[in-house]
């Protein structure tokens, strides 16, 4: 009988089963094949073309190539900057949410939340408008105070991302970390008032470290959304070509290899060398944080 439930119980998870071969272990090996070829032209590129085994060849150029190693540096330094400033907002949005009754928390959770609701390329249309200096309202409303910016220039257009991705990602990290906050035991508040501690000391020495691990979750959730941002840059671009280029992240780079260029084998190459990148980083935000906590 507990054999015949098991069995019954495992039976729940064959559709996650099949979706996780077919729609992640296949593709995933399908790129590691066709990232180990390269496609030669025969003659002076007027006959067919054949794939020749190249073995790490394109793994080599990846890692020379000057645009795309730019683009991953630029995406890293940006996350350093933008992914601790999103998490500290959520951060402090969750516990203004978990101060509140709970009927009040309700209302103001499902406020916060609707941005995290609206799809990224939506998104992204309302505030390249908003930002727009022709019909946007920032512009003239920069100018009452005296500020004249221009969010499509170079030095503004990754604070201009930056904004777009913070509003639109601190309602997911807010229910995460809220959620950790609904675990913390209710006595220790108690305890810690009759201490005479105060909402900010209880704030940063009970609930802070008791969500320290929904922090790091959020965290790494992030630099893996980060690494791979390209809706929000592409069509910057076509706002602004002169400023956001076609190697601006990594994402873009592969894009562009493989639908512009037509060498689908390099971009193959690339999209596994940015799932290693993204799994090393992972890793190490896992250990530093993990290190820290001890």
């Amino acid at each position: 009988m507990i054999r015949s439930q098991r069995w019954k119980g495992a039976a729940f998870t064959v559709p996650f089963q099949l979706g996780f071969v077919f729609l992640y272990l296949i593709p995933i090996g399908y790129a590691v094949h066709q990232s180990l070829y390269r496609e030669h032209q025969s003659g002076l590129g007027l006959g067919g073309s054949t794939e020749e085994f190249s073995g790490l060849a394109n793994y080599r150029q990846g890692l020379t190539d000057s645009a795309f190693v730019s683009a991953v540096l630029r995406v890293l330094l940006f996350a350093c900057i933008q992914i601790p400033v999103m998490l500290l907002v959520s951060l402090v949005l969750a516990l203004f949410l978990d101060a509140l009754s709970s009927r009040m928390a309700g209302r103001f959770r499902i406020l916060l939340l609707m941005p995290y609701m609206i799809p990224g390329v939506v998104a992204a249309i309302v505030w390249i408008n908003l930002y727009s200096p022709e019909v946007g309202p920032l512009t003239p409303l920069g100018k009452l105070f005296g500020l004249t910016w221009n969010f499509f220039a170079p030095s503004m257009v990754w604070p201009a991302i930056g904004n777009l991705l913070t509003w639109h990602g601190i309602g997911y990290n807010m229910v995460i970390i809220y959620s950790a906050l609904q675990g913390v035991p209710r006595e220790l508040f108690e305890a810690a008032r009759l201490d005479g501690a105060s909402e900010r000391r209880i704030a940063l020495s009970i609930k802070v470290p008791y969500v320290r691990g929904a922090l790091v979750l959020t965290g790494m959730l992030s630099i893996i959304q980060m690494l791979q941002i390209f809706n929000e840059p592409a069509l910057f671009r076509n706002v602004t070509p002169q400023t956001v280029g076609d190697s601006f992240t990594p994402i873009m780079v592969i894009y562009n290899q493989a639908f512009n260029a037509g060498n689908y084998h390099y971009a193959a190459a690339l999209s596994v060398l940015l799932a290693l990148i993204l799994g090393v980083a992972s890793f190490l935000f896992y250990r530093l944080t993990a290190r820290e906590a001890d």
